[in-house]
């Protein structure tokens, strides 16, 4: 391999180290929002959750945006099915307190279920709620609200078998009705319905709402992935991280900072944390307002979906369903939600990244080989085995053409003799020597060029997606997607003093087995070629692999294990394709070759 080919390799693993730091450290800015009232004036729908008669303030706004009042005193539902445990209040009819028995916070085994709706009362209240907002003949008080006190007409205990159903009479001729079920899984369905048993026509609006109190403290890291409000309107993925949603523009119909937008055939809105979600889900059909709102002075961000207002004539009974999905996100579920419920592309719930073209086919792939082995760490290792079987074609042409650059070798070099200092008679030597000999001297950028996107792809795999928290591997490596907890500093666990928290400055140094493994997979694999010639590119190529293993060590031990193996396996063929082209690799050789440099640059 020629100064020029190695420049451009080493241009390369440099752009690459680059490109990830700046990846992280400055994640892809998010779109701003779309201004609300241009988003309405595109649709040719009429406007829902209003009533032509009623001034716009009247009709869902205040109703919306009410004070919600605490429900510690009031009555309880019990919310008890295999995967989720919590209840319901009957102030408000809400879901207010839930719990995932499947996950835990943390892998200490005193750790407490995953929380993801609270009551106010708590920290962090968060809750879904339903109701009706007034129209023409009707006043706040004469439709449930956030503060209603329900009656139960029937069961005790919302399960999967056991459904629940609320009532509550207006006592001006209005009787509304609640009817919640809920799946096997994370879906609750809610009915509402209301029978006109008094003498008047009356208009109202059917609404869900979910309001979280304050931004999660959960969700301050992680910068990859998006945690805000997500809304899917007609097929468009809308997404507004938390402080974006603190800067939307004043809105007057909704009385605060809000976006709006006007869905006229299917669409979903709601909340997303890393591996959590709820999300407000109307009937496929059903046109709705999907609204995104901020109220500062509460400091409550709210996500809302406004059925059409409804005309309702004495005796008549209308109804409304939609229903609410709060759960993890996994990719099973998620899918089945989308595919068999009709859920519009519910899978985009999980934040794939731009690199959603490579990301996608990189865990299901993954997800297959999980189902077929049982082990996620050994999956990661079968995944890299099967990219590395993919692209061997490619890869084969490069290590070929690099094994014939060794072999082209001794003639280069006495070009370089014959030519002297004339550097463009040696360059027009060696493209016309690579031209005879068909070699491509930037072929060995190739396999390197290749990772880049498989890396960043895998990387957001292992960072987003739920199967991959807290996936054990072996022995020490109990959760995939957080770095290796061993460290050198402790000796492995040898001395009795723990290793520094992630969080701590000493996390830098504090380097665990596999990015140990790592650094020499990285090294191991370059001594593969005799060093270069040039000092300075000496330095840069021997120091390469201590860098990638510092930067990598705070990585998610599953990306690092794929490296490893993506290492080994390149080393593996690359050394075979370049015996059987003739050129045996002295590894042995330049690894002493190496230590011999340092001690002659010592002395």
């Amino acid at each position: 391999m020629d100064d020029q080919n190695k420049n451009l390799i080493l241009a390369t693993a440099l752009s690459f180290a680059v490109i990830l730091v700046w990846f992280l450290l400055f994640p892809p800015p998010e779109q701003d929002a779309a201004d609300p009232n241009a988003a309405v004036a595109t649709q040719q729908a009429p406007a829902v959750g209003t009533a032509p008669t009623v001034e716009p303030a009247s009709t869902g706004t205040a109703a919306l945006t009410a004070v919600v009042e605490s429900g510690a005193d009031a009555p309880r539902l019990t919310i008890d099915t295999p995967r989720l445990a919590g209840s319901i209040s009957l102030k408000g009819g809400r879901i207010d307190e839930l719990q995932l028995k499947d996950y835990r916070d943390t892998l200490d085994s005193d750790s407490g279920n995953v929380e993801v709706l609270a009551p106010l009362g708590t920290e962090h209240p968060y809750y879904a709620l339903w109701g009706w907002a007034p129209g023409a003949g009707l006043t706040l008080d004469q439709v449930p609200g956030a503060n209603t006190i329900w009656s139960v007409t029937s069961g005790s205990t919302l399960s999967t078998d056991s459904p629940v159903t609320l009532t509550w009479d207006n006592g001006a001729g209005l009787t509304f009705r609640r009817e919640m079920t809920v799946d096997e899984n994370y879906m609750f369905s809610v009915r509402q319905s209301v029978q006109n048993s008094g003498t008047a026509t009356v208009t109202l609006a059917p609404y869900g709402v979910i309001a979280r109190h304050g931004e999660p403290l959960s969700d301050k890291s992680s910068p990859i992935v998006h945690k805000g409000s997500i809304s899917m309107s007609d097929g468009e993925l809308n997404e507004t991280k938390y402080k974006k949603i603190t800067k939307l523009d004043y809105n007057e119909r909704e009385g605060t900072l809000a976006e709006v937008t006007q869905v006229t055939e299917a669409g979903w809105v709601g909340f997303t944390d890393h591996y959590w979600m709820s999300t407000l889900i109307p009937a496929a059909g059903t046109p709705f307002k999907s609204v995104v709102k901020y109220d500062e002075a509460r400091d409550v961000y709210q996500t809302e979906a406004v059925l059409k207002t409804l005309t309702m004539a004495p005796g008549e009974t209308i109804e409304a369903d939609m229903r609410l999905f709060a759960g993890a996100k996994e990719w099973e579920t998620i899918r089945s939600y989308e595919k068999d419920d009709n859920v519009t592309r519910f899978i985009d719930s999980i934040d794939w990244g731009w690199f959603f073209f490579f990301t996608k086919p990189i865990f299901w792939l993954l997800h297959t080989l999980h189902g077929l082995i049982g082990n996620m760490g050994w999956s990661i290792i079968g995944l890299t085995i099967v990219i590395k079987a993919i692209v061997f074609p490619l890869a084969y042409k490069s290590y070929s053409s690099m094994a014939k650059m060794k072999e082209l070798q001794p003639k280069m070099e006495e070009m370089k003799k014959a030519a002297g200092d004339d550097r463009q008679k040696v360059q027009q030597g060696m493209m016309e020597l690579y031209k005879k000999e068909k070699v491509n001297p930037a072929s060995g950028c190739l396999p390197l060029l290749i990772q880049i996107p498989i890396f960043f792809s895998l990387y957001k795999v292992i960072s987003v997606t739920m199967e991959l928290r807290q996936a054990p591997w072996l022995g020490w490596i109990r959760d995939l997607s957080s770095p290796d907890p061993s460290s050198i500093l402790n000796l492995f666990g040898l001395l009795p003093f723990a290793a520094p928290d992630q969080n701590s400055i000493l996390a830098i140094i504090s380097l665990g087995v596999l990015p140990i493994l790592l650094g020499i997979s990285m090294w191991l694999q370059q001594k593969l070629n005799p060093a270069p010639t040039d000092p300075a590119q000496q330095m840069i190529f021997a120091w390469m692999p201590w860098v990638f293993m510092f930067m990598l060590g705070s990585f998610a031990s599953g990306l690092v294990l794929y490296w490893i193996t993506n290492n080994t396996i390149t080393f593996i063929q690359q050394y075979s394709i370049m015996r059987f082209h003739g050129f045996k690799p002295d590894v042995f050789g330049n690894i002493k070759s190496s230590f011999k440099r340092k001690k002659s640059a010592e002395k």
